[in-house]
């Protein structure tokens, strides 16, 4: 297997940024081109065994509900938050149970007031810039009890922040905090009242926005200026919850979306230009694009519902048109490097370090490392102490990192075989995936934020 040094991993983010220094930012999901890389080196130790912590920047009380990833953008960290007027009591032990909201019933949840706010933090001190609430009111329709009203994550291009609340519409903020435009795009039932969670995606101003349902999917382009349509295209998909990402491969810019069929849309006319049959199954994870390399994957069903099947991993050539599924249920095609089923992908987005991909599950706390070039299963291990991964991981090029949903961050090593270097406990639930921008992590935990950097 080929394997990449340190130097390797850094120049390649790099050049693939382009000439804008977005090295100390980190604007949307999963960063600048949505994989979860850091050019600069992360602190790999905040806590030890004795519970004394260190590397800690500040911690920051948090407000309302929400599991949005933070982002950052020129010093300052942006968040959204759904603030209920009468927060729960906390009267259970079990995860899903706190304040703010989460346990509720079902059906309480939409009686109740919220305000969905925008929050901009000084990332070097957590110090409140300013706050702004966007709407105010009950909520359109459920949502599970382990999910909440500001799940999606904002996206910024360093002019305009762009945060999105599901079925509560889209709002473009100035950096001052000031709403400049909204845009409703309609509220449809999700799927069992479990809520929505597909976050936007920016590219050559362009908002991009996944709206997909039980009634009328749809994917939508909007003018990043005036929050106009550009273009709308129908999707025949019902409820899915990853968020689209821009493949910028050798030939082309791609819109990529995922669901039980993944298909790629041109951004600038919104026109189809291939699908791929995923047999079925539950898209959650968003993709990940290493160069001329793609590779998409949907979660395993098998609880006799419509969405049975799914659980495959591709890795996609560029150029295709389209359907390029491989033919007969075969693993390889034109477009088509390999097929790996069972790959273990579900809510936990991939990344890549070293040569490997990693998957995390979201309840047994098993990591499955899969070699990039051929689709082989290196090694299936449970991490030990893990319970859950809900948080997707990320890396800097020397060590990965994964957040379990009771606040644990597990350190890990390269290599064909598990090796935990570290293990850093905030005894927090924590179910938002992290940002990484100028050598800091951000972790978000129901209660707090917190900034871990080196040195501090």
């Amino acid at each position: 297997m080929m394997h990449f040094t340190y130097q390797h991993f850094v120049l390649f983010v790099v050049l693939s940024w382009g000439h804008t220094c977005l090295a100390d930012n980190y604007p949307q999901f999963r960063g600048a081109n949505s994989n979860a890389v850091s050019s600069t080196p992360l602190p790999v130790n905040w806590s030890d065994a004795e519970g004394e912590q260190t590397n800690i920047r500040w911690k920051k009380p948090l407000e309302g509900e929400g599991w949005s990833q933070p982002i950052v953008w020129d010093g300052r960290v942006y968040m959204t938050t759904a603030v209920p007027s009468n927060p729960a009591k906390k009267n259970s032990t079990r995860p899903e149970s706190n304040r703010g909201g989460y346990g509720r019933d079902r059906k309480d949840l939409v009686n109740v007031q919220y305000q969905y706010q925008v929050v901009c933090l000084d990332a070097a001190t957590g110090k409140q810039i300013w706050k702004k609430t966007v709407k105010e009111g009950k909520p359109p329709l459920p949502r599970h009890s382990t999910n909440t009203y500001a799940t999606e994550t904002p996206v910024t291009d360093g002019k305009r922040i762009y945060a999105y609340f599901g079925m509560n519409g889209v709002y473009c903020l100035d950096l001052k905090g000031n709403v400049l435009w909204q845009k409703d795009l309609g509220v449809y039932k999700m799927r069992a009242g479990w809520g929505t969670s597909s976050s936007p995606v920016l590219f050559e101003d362009r908002l991009f926005i996944q709206v997909d349902n039980q009634e009328q999917s749809f994917l939508v382009a909007l003018d990043t200026k005036t929050g106009k349509e550009i273009w709308k295209v129908s999707r025949d998909e019902k409820s899915q919850y990853s968020s689209p990402m821009i493949w910028k491969n050798s030939l082309r810019n791609e819109l990529i979306v995922g669901g039980t069929v993944y298909r790629a849309y041109d951004p600038a006319t919104g026109k189809l230009l291939w699908t791929l049959d995923m047999n079925k199954g539950r898209s959650s994870a968003t993709p990940v694009a290493v160069g001329d390399r793609l590779i998409i994957g949907n979660e395993l069903r098998n609880r006799g519902g419509d969405d049975d099947g799914g659980g495959r991993l591709y890795s996609v050539k560029p150029g295709g048109t389209g359907d390029i599924t491989p033919p007969g249920d075969g693993r390889q095609g034109e477009f088509v490097e390999w097929r790996m089923d069972g790959s273990g992908i579900q809510m936990a987005s991939p990344t890549w370090f070293d040569g490997n991909l990693y998957f995390f599950e979201r309840r047994r706390g098993i990591i499955r490392c899969v070699d990039i070039e051929t689709g082989r299963l290196e090694y299936q291990s449970r991490v030990p102490g893990a319970r859950a991964f809900w948080a997707s991981p990320w890396t800097d090029g020397k060590h990965l990192f994964a957040l379990d949903s009771n606040g644990n961050t597990h350190v890990l090593a390269a290599g064909d075989e598990l090796k935990v270097v570290a293990v850093n406990k905030l005894e927090q639930q924590a179910w938002g995936t992290p940002a990484i921008a100028d050598g800091s992590i951000f972790i978000r935990t129901v209660n707090n934020l917190y900034c871990i950097a080196a040195g501090r």
